[in-house]
């Protein structure tokens, strides 16, 4: 049976972001990751409709997930800034839960708890509350995206993983996003240089580091 590892990220592009070289690995190894992310974006482009914003954003995502070898992308379809009510309405709790059961990963990866987009944060809390009240023990950890460092966690357990020869592939992926030109270009700096200070500290030329939250 193959193994399964599920990512719970806010956005389309934060789990290329995140862990994209450790999920290409993986699926070297003959693993699978499948990802469910929360929002489709629409408010990235406020001056297009919002169907025509979803069908790009969604097409660039499969895409990405295609040249990771991903095993398939799942929207919750909320909207930004507004997850935690939408949590309760849309009953988000109970339909992750249900994937989670459903799938019975080997792993989980979301959000870390310090990341400053609101967004991440809220994803966090809510599949750490999940992974918690699970009746089954899934090892879970956390990734970053807005922030290089992080000063909240030094003292939690953490996995390093060598993405030397993933990091290309991971770029390529994250490069299939043409309509987030803006916010790709502004995270650049910060993907090579977080990739590449976890390599310096490990003895690798690349890497990506996680901290486990359970």
């Amino acid at each position: 049976m193959t193994k399964t590892v599920l990512i719970f990220c806010a956005h389309n592009d934060d789990q290329i972001i995140g862990a994209g070289g450790t999920l290409i690995n993986y699926v070297k190894k003959g693993m699978a990751f499948k990802t469910i992310i929360f929002a489709f974006g629409r408010s990235s482009h406020p001056h297009l409709k919002e169907d025509v914003i979803v069908k790009t954003r969604v097409e660039e995502s499969l895409r990405s997930d295609n040249i990771m070898g991903g095993s398939g992308i799942a929207y919750l379809g909320l909207k930004e800034g507004k997850f935690p009510p939408e949590f309760k309405s849309k009953r988000i709790k109970e339909k992750i839960k249900w994937i989670i059961e459903k799938e019975k990963p080997v792993m989980v990866f979301t959000h870390s708890v310090d990341d400053p987009h609101p967004d991440h944060r809220a994803v966090h809390n809510l599949i750490k509350d999940i992974v918690e009240e699970l009746p089954f023990h899934v090892p879970t950890y956390t990734f970053d995206v807005w922030n290089i460092w992080s000063v909240k966690r030094h003292q939690q357990p953490k996995m390093v993983v060598d993405i030397t020869n993933s990091f290309q592939t991971k770029i390529k992926a994250l490069e299939m996003h043409k309509s987030q030109k803006a916010a790709v270009w502004t995270l650049g700096w910060n993907i090579y240089l977080r990739a590449m200070t976890s390599g310096w500290d490990y003895g690798y030329k690349y890497a990506e580091v996680f901290y486990r939250i359970n």
